[in-house]
């Protein structure tokens, strides 16, 4: 939601609230002015009524202040007209002091409001960017069924150095791509960026699933490394474990490639059963250097009713209190028969009440489920 240039009455932490918080600096102004005419000539209320303006920046804009404050001026003219001392110097002191104080009220919620409104904007262009980035899975492609859960493990981050993505070939399959990059922050997003660009240039066309596979590792080093020196590079550890996967649409199966990424779980009926490839390669950023210029396909059954989950370390590395993993394979088979969906909104909630709502590090998870062709 945009914020308003000028919003008189705003609350971010009480939304909804903010005509019940109004009674709060009123009933202070009518209070203090009833039983200050009405005490003793030594009893002297009126700069209680200070606190008017000073609680309405709390919740309130700056003319919602100003009006707060030049109601509680008026009031204390009326106090002295009341009790007859309007000429003396202690009223007049009081009402320029409260006055003074007002405008500083104002001043405040002025100067909050444009940094509010600067920080909106950043954070607009931040989500639209990341938004770019890490573009939504598509609900359904072929056979398939798809939905996917990102978690980042940064407050008010969309994006973290976890990624998915898939895209559509033209010999009806479908590839995807789930992948973890080391690191964290703004480099973590940006090499995350590089794997996404990479695999959405090339994931398309007719090369098989291994030379995608060389291709990512090619152009991750390349970009990660081409502006380091020499001896710099010895020492780099830019890398990025992944899962490459291409599921036909008419074969009961699911072909992979697994770069150092934890293994999917096959869902089929009640029973959870880890997809562990015999081969697992290098992550992506160490193909080059190590001499692997080939990747080795594994191929398992993936039949019509069967559901996949591909998920990131932060998932199945969430801690408790007590140090206990997140045990993803038990759960998981308690919604093995619910849709994608569904599982994924079970999940997130379990996760985040078995870390009691803070995760350590960003956890993404997608579920495929194969329909009947």
């Amino acid at each position: 939601m945009a914020l308003r240039p000028w919003r008189d009455v705003r609350l971010s932490w009480w939304p909804g609230h903010a005509p019940a918080l109004m009674v709060i600096p009123l009933g202070l102004i009518v209070t203090v002015c009833v039983v200050d005419v009405l005490a003793p000539p030594h009893i002297h209320l009126g700069p209680l009524l200070v606190a008017a303006p000073a609680i309405t920046v709390a919740f309130a804009g700056a003319r919602v202040t100003a009006l707060m404050g030049a109601l509680a001026v008026a009031a204390q003219v009326v106090i002295g007209v009341l009790r007859g001392v309007l000429s003396t110097a202690n009223i007049q002191a009081q009402i320029i002091a409260l006055m003074v104080v007002s405008a500083v009220c104002v001043g405040i919620c002025v100067v909050r409001d444009r940094r509010e409104r600067q920080l909106h904007q950043v954070r607009s262009v931040a989500e639209a960017a990341q938004s770019v980035l890490l573009q939504p899975l598509p609900a359904r492609t072929g056979p398939l069924r798809i939905a996917s859960l990102y978690m980042p493990a940064e407050e008010e981050a969309d994006l973290g150095g976890d990624l998915y993505a898939a895209a559509r070939t033209d010999h009806h399959s479908t590839r995807l791509l789930i992948g973890d990059v080391r690191g964290n922050g703004l480099s973590a997003i940006n090499n995350a960026a590089l794997l996404l660009g990479a695999f959405r240039a090339a994931a398309h066309r007719q090369a098989t699933l291994p030379r995608l596979a060389v291709h990512l590792d090619a152009a991750f080093r390349w970009d990660t490394r081409q502006w380091r020196a020499p001896e710099a590079q010895d020492t780099d550890e830019d890398f990025a474990t992944a899962i490459l996967l291409d599921i036909p649409d008419h074969e009961p199966v699911v072909h992979l490639i697994s770069c150092g990424h934890p293994p999917p779980l096959l869902l089929r009926g009640t029973r959870v059963t880890p997809i562990v490839p015999e081969a697992s390669h290098l992550p992506i950023g160490f193909g080059g250097p190590f001499g692997f210029t080939a990747y080795e396909i594994q191929t398992f059954p993936f039949a019509a009713g069967d559901l996949l989950i591909l998920y990131t370390d932060g998932v199945i590395e969430a801690r408790d209190a007590g140090g206990r993993f997140y045990p993803l394979t038990e759960r998981t088979s308690q919604w093995a028969k619910d849709d994608p969906d569904e599982l994924l909104h079970a999940l997130h909630d379990d996760l985040l009440a078995h870390v009691h709502g803070h995760l350590d590090d960003d956890a993404a998870v997608v579920a495929i489920r194969r329909m009947p062709v």
